[in-house]
Formats: structure tokens, C-alpha cells, sequence
């Protein structure tokens, strides 16, 4: 009997698009953890990836971003389309006036790193708001990025190296998702 293999939680377009759509600009946190969890949605950036991200890991002008690894693999390369370019920019200009200078990309209002739990609490948070039922965890933005772009490019390796997988049956998770959208679309091919 063939074993079934957990298929992670994920945003739906409609749920990404409500997410970054719960953000009140005029204040300076809202500000930034929409512009967080838009780079997760775009990156598959790891929680840990994110909060050590340093302004010099970005060029805003290129779009390049440089992933130091958290996990001891070797550093990855990804690069970011225009509409994030823009989010960042406006936090960087807003970061550095209203809370001064930093390193990192994401602070908190005294400028030290962010922790972990207060991200993922954050981002729960954003979820509930935006009416998301199912359970989220920052992973699942990362799980979110990967299946689409997988579902964009239907290239694996592609997906593989934007995660920094080593080795590729780690990435062979997203094909389940999109097996399973082919299952759906098929079952409903000409059934109405």
C-alpha cells in the first residue's frame, strides 16, 4: 500500500491577495510586515532567512537578492520583480527616517532583529483577519511561493534552487499539490 504523503498548507491567490490587502499604510509596522510577508510570498525566504536579511544582501537597483543560508548550505542567488523592488524601497526610506539606520531589513521600532515567534504570531494574526481559516505558519508562505512557481514554470529544478534544497526529493513535495489541482480539474472536465 502506497503511503500518502502530507501536503503542506498553502494560500490560495484569493487568501494572498486578502492578506496583503490588511495593511493600514499611514503606520509605519503595518508598512513593514506587509512588505515582509509580500517578500515570503515572493522568495520562500526561511523565517530564520528573513529576520538575519541585511540591507547590503539587496540591490534595489538590480533586483538581486543574496540568501545567506541559515542552514549551513551554500548561499543562493534570487531575484525580485518590480513590485516588491518598490515595497522595499518605500521601507527603506520610511525605516531610516522614522526609526533610524540599521543593517537589517526588518527591525523592530528600537531597531534590534525581529524574533521569530512575533513574525509568526504576526502573520496568524494578519490570517485571521483576512478571514483565512485554515492553519498557517510562516513556512506555509514559503510553501505558498513554491508551489507557484512551480505551477508557473512547471520546471522542479528551478523551484529546487530557489529554496536552496540540496537535494531534489526535498522538492518533490510541490508535485503532490499540483497533482492534486490536475485531479480536480480533470474530475470536473465536462461534468457540468
Amino acid at each position: 500500500m502506497l503511503k500518502k504523503t502530507s501536503v503542506p498548507k498553502i494560500f490560495s491567490l484569493d487568501e494572498q491577495e486578502r492578506l496583503l490587502n490588511q495593511f493600514n499604510l499611514r503606520y509605519i509596522t503595518p508598512q513593514r510586515n506587509q512588505t515582509m510577508i509580500q517578500l515570503l510570498l515572493n522568495t520562500g525566504l526561511r523565517l530564520a532567512e528573513l529576520t538575519n536579511l541585511k540591507w547590503n544582501d539587496i540591490d534595489l537597483m538590480t533586483g538581486q537578492l543574496k540568501v545567506v543560508e541559515g542552514k549551513g548550505l551554500k548561499d543562493r542567488i534570487l531575484w525580485l520583480n518590480e513590485e516588491t523592488l518598490s515595497m522595499l524601497g518605500k521601507w527603506k526610506q520610511r525605516q531610516f527616517k522614522e526609526w533610524g539606520r540599521s543593517d537589517l531589513v526588518f527591525t523592530t521600532r528600537t531597531l534590534h532583529s525581529l524574533d521569530g515567534k512575533a513574525v509568526r504570531s504576526m502573520i496568524k494574526t494578519y490570517s485571521d483577519k483576512a478571514g483565512i481559516k485554515k492553519h498557517i505558519t510562516t513556512h506555509s508562505l514559503r510553501h505558498t511561493f513554491a508551489s507557484d512557481l512551480l505551477r508557473e514554470t512547471k520546471n522542479l529544478r528551478i523551484v529546487q534552487k530557489a529554496l536552496g534544497h540540496a537535494d531534489i526529493s526535498s522538492t518533490q513535495i510541490y508535485t503532490h499539490i499540483v497533482d492534486e489541482e490536475l485531479e480536480e480539474a480533470l474530475k470536473a472536465f465536462r461534468g457540468r
